[in-house]
């Protein structure tokens, strides 16, 4: 029998299909962090493979072709390859043993968490541009234009509580060393703000933030401005545009910086949105986050979130920063940009919890300073 080109797209979604709990591939990486609703963290939806394979392929063979080449498009790169929406009727429901589930939730479910529960558990990504805009029965059913939420309003333990690095003197073990630029600036400001604050004074093109990378305690390349709503800060990634790491020139032989670099992979999406700065970890490996605005403005020190792979979390929040400035908090009234600057870590955390108390000890790591003018 001749097999259609239909048959063989739906053979290989279904090959391409993500991990069930307990498989060798799934991702259980860390115990504690900031995501309620962590992959394992939930009990297998009844239904048996079987009925799961069965229900998968009767769907996907009522969808057109070429959506088919999408969402494989999609799937196969695991987001690395930027795809179009994938637009099918939102309100159609599909039986699994006893739940029943609409169409967008099974194939989220397929292809990227076998443990989703409720809509309510995901966010949309900022590259979904047709979510809802054509028609408002269609829905955007391309699972890597979706992510998983991180929920902080009843968070777990702090995953860490630590002391700011800020309030070191300058001159103490571990402390940020003068700039590797051309001229050796010290900081006198956050690490790295003082160039923030060159770009604008020189005149150039509007920024909501600047990035800068670091290996341990040296900064690795320029400062790099965002101006577009949205960056990809990656070291590999098919067909990508934005911040590559792997581009940067660095002098570093450590074998730690060298493994970590390797694992960064697609990174992490930045995007400036209606109620906030948004991160999204694209990569495999979980990262870490420290953030005046995720943590209670009564506290005294800030937290490290861990945020796992196809998460996303609100990281800074504009409105909330500008209430920062408290005269009664010793970290603020010392360095008063503190709270418009965003530290995150690739694959290895740092605080209480580990052996590298402060950022700088962290083989790979982005500091994050927003534009607050």
């Amino acid at each position: 029998m001749f097999r259609t080109k239909r048959s063989g797209l739906v053979r290989r979604l279904w090959r391409s299909r993500a991990p069930a709990e307990g498989d060798g591939d799934a991702d259980t990486s860390g115990a504690a962090g900031c995501c309620l609703g962590k992959p394992g963290a939930s009990k297998p939806n009844p239904g048996t493979e079987a009925e799961l394979k069965a229900l998968t392929y009767s769907i996907l063979k009522k969808i057109k072709e070429k959506q088919l080449e999408v969402l494989l498009q999609a799937v196969e790169s695991r987001g690395g390859a930027r795809s179009p929406c994938l637009l099918l009727p939102g309100k159609a429901d599909a039986r699994l043993g006893q739940q029943s589930l609409p169409l967008p939730l099974l194939l989220y479910k397929v292809f990227r968490w076998p443990d989703l529960r409720h809509s309510s558990e995901l966010k949309r990504l900022s590259c979904c541009e047709s979510y809802g805009k054509i028609n408002p029965d269609l829905v955007c059913c391309n699972p890597h234009h979706m992510s998983r939420l991180c929920e902080l309003e009843s968070p777990p333990p702090p995953y860490s509580r630590y002391p700011t690095d800020f309030l070191k003197p300058p001159d103490s073990p571990g402390s940020v060393p003068a700039s590797t630029e051309t001229g050796g600036t010290a900081y006198s400001a956050p690490m790295g703000f003082s160039d923030s604050l060159a770009l604008q004074e020189r005149g150039e093109q509007p920024h909501w933030c600047v990035v800068a990378y670091w290996e341990e305690k040296t900064r690795v390349g320029r400062l790099y401005s965002v101006q577009e709503p949205s960056l990809d800060i990656f070291y590999d990634l098919p067909q990508g545009t934005g911040f590559c790491l792997g581009q940067l020139a660095s002098d570093n032989k450590s074998q730690l910086v060298q493994m970590v670099r390797a694992k960064i992979g697609y990174g992490i999406q930045l995007s400036r949105e209606p109620d906030g700065v948004w991160v999204y970890n694209r990569s495999c490996y979980p990262i870490f986050i420290k953030s005046a605005t995720l943590d209670n403005p009564d506290s005294r020190t800030l937290l490290v979130h861990k945020v796992f792979p196809g998460f996303s979390i609100k990281a800074f929040d504009f409105e909330k920063a500008g209430s920062l400035q408290r005269p009664n908090d010793h970290e603020f009234s010392q360095q008063p940009r503190t709270g418009f600057t965003v530290q995150i870590s690739f694959v290895k955390g740092w605080g209480q919890c580990y052996t590298r108390q402060f950022i700088s000890s962290c083989p790979c790591w982005l500091e994050v300073i927003f534009n607050n003018r």
